[in-house]
């Protein structure tokens, strides 16, 4: 299972609506709005997503 990044559902990559590309790095969408969400701020969406998952980011 994928995470959608911007509404943090988990998207079954086989039957996800939408998918981007990013930086090399396939991402899946339980809609098209969250796709259009992420490809507007990616980096956001990003860094939420470290953040929700226990990375440490040094010197903040």
């Amino acid at each position: 299972m994928a995470i959608d990044p911007v509404c943090k559902m988990k998207v079954d990559p086989e039957k996800a609506a939408v998918k981007a590309e990013y930086q090399g790095q396939t991402y899946y969408f339980c809609a098209p709005g969250c796709k259009v969400a992420f490809e507007k701020k990616p980096k956001k969406y990003l860094e939420e997503a470290d953040e929700g998952e226990g990375h440490h980011h040094h010197g903040r």
